[in-house]
């Protein structure tokens, strides 16, 4: 190669170079998933309903926030479970580190994360029987977000520095710029954590809307590959290092609409359920005895809230205690909260039971009549679940 096509080559790279670095830096000064944000006027952007990359952000946000009390879970914690109610918990900082698609494996290293880079004082940690699997989930939680070791927000500029390199980030930095950003509604990051419910009540939102969204809902809920044995295995190696880390553990199993549950039934999947409650509660017992502050308690099944009519037979467009089949309303996240830590909101007496090996056969049995007493009850809803069960899925 001679002298001329080797400085061409050499200039053409710097070239290139600069212009990655460019882009990058751009990327990074913008910043349009909110990548490396906590307390910031770039939380009050508005953007589209769909939260591209709430994983970084949350795992970035909960190492600055340091927050006393953490939420854990799915979409369905992120969406009900409340954060402005500091007055439950005496003041202290609250974030809700939950993120949409995550499996039981993927909030494993959530909850690790922030234990970690924050002085977790308790842990809130919503679960549901379907995704408790360690098949990995859309949550996106990609390696080096949680990982542990030293240094973690150098470790974390430099993956989002990389990030900035990306096609959809440029284009989404570049929508910013020029003012077609489609924004709707807040980042979760915002509200502490929790998604904001304008997103949810936009005319922009693709996946939610009570009526249409049950049949994908009640699919998808019935599908699930959970609970599996490795699962709870990993699991209660996690509690265990919660509880070394001095933790307190406040485990719930998500109200997700009777449906749901009664999808796990026709679906053959109960006794499978009832094994993993009776588990959990034995788990909890065997890490109390140990000088473990954890408790478990259940709040799906067939109660005053899950049992609520739905669209198909009211008729109605909303319903007052869930978005739709798999996803509950925050008012009922009150609830939760009040039946766990206490407060003055009143919780309805059949609403959320505490697991223990002592009470764990009593609640079974009682949740196997209640299940017997609303096939009989809700005869319409009972026949379009298992018409659901029998429909192809569709595409995701």
């Amino acid at each position: 190669m001679d002298t001329s096509a080797r400085r061409y080559l050499a200039i053409f790279l710097a070239c290139a170079l600069a212009a990655l670095a460019l882009i990058s830096a751009v990327n990074y000064r913008v910043d349009p998933y909110l990548l490396h944000q906590w307390d910031s006027p770039l939380l009050q952007r508005l953007r589209p309903t769909t939260e591209k990359l709430s994983v970084w952000g949350k795992t970035y946000a909960v190492a600055r926030y340091r927050p006393a009390i953490v939420y854990i879970g799915n979409s369905r914690t992120e969406m009900g479970l409340p954060t402005r109610v500091r007055a439950l918990f005496d003041g202290k900082s609250i974030f809700n580190s939950a993120v949409s698609g995550a499996s039981i494996g993927e909030a494993m290293r959530l909850a690790e994360h922030a234990a970690r880079v924050s002085h977790v004082d308790t842990m809130v940690w919503g679960i549901d029987a379907p995704s408790f699997s360690l098949e990995l989930g859309t949550a996106g939680v990609e390696p080096g977000l949680t990982d542990p070791g030293p240094a973690f927000f150098a470790r974390r500029a430099l993956l989002n520095i990389k990030r900035g390199l990306t096609v959809d980030m440029t284009r989404d930095t570049w929508r910013i710029l020029s003012g077609t950003y489609d924004g709707v509604c807040l980042s979760s990051l915002a509200l502490d954590g929790q998604r904001d419910e304008s997103c949810l009540t936009s005319r922009h939102r693709t996946w939610t809307g009570t009526a249409r969204a049950f049949t994908p809902r009640l699919q998808e809920f019935g599908d699930g590959l959970g609970p599996t044995a490795p699962a709870l295995q990993a699991f209660d190696a996690s509690v265990g290092k919660l509880c070394r880390g001095g933790t307190h553990l406040r485990l719930y199993i998500n109200p997700t609409h009777a449906l749901t549950l009664d999808a796990l039934y026709w679906r053959g999947k109960w006794d499978a359920m009832e094994t993993w409650q009776r588990d959990l509660a034995q788990l909890a017992q065997r890490y109390r005895s140990e000088g473990c502050d954890v408790r478990v308690y259940d709040f799906s099944g067939f109660n005053s809230i899950t049992s609520e009519p739905i669209p198909q037979v009211t008729g109605m467009r909303e319903m007052r205690y869930y978005w739709e089949a798999s996803h509950y309303r925050d008012n009922v996240g009150h609830f939760i909260l009040a039946r766990l830590f206490g407060g003055a909101v009143p919780v309805p007496a059949d609403f959320g039971v505490e697991l223990t090996p002592a009470s764990i056969a009593a609640h079974h049995a009682a949740m196997r009549a209640a299940r017997e007493r609303y096939h009989a009850q809700h005869a319409e809803e009972t026949a379009y679940l298992r018409h659901v069960l029998t429909l192809p899925r569709e595409p995701k």
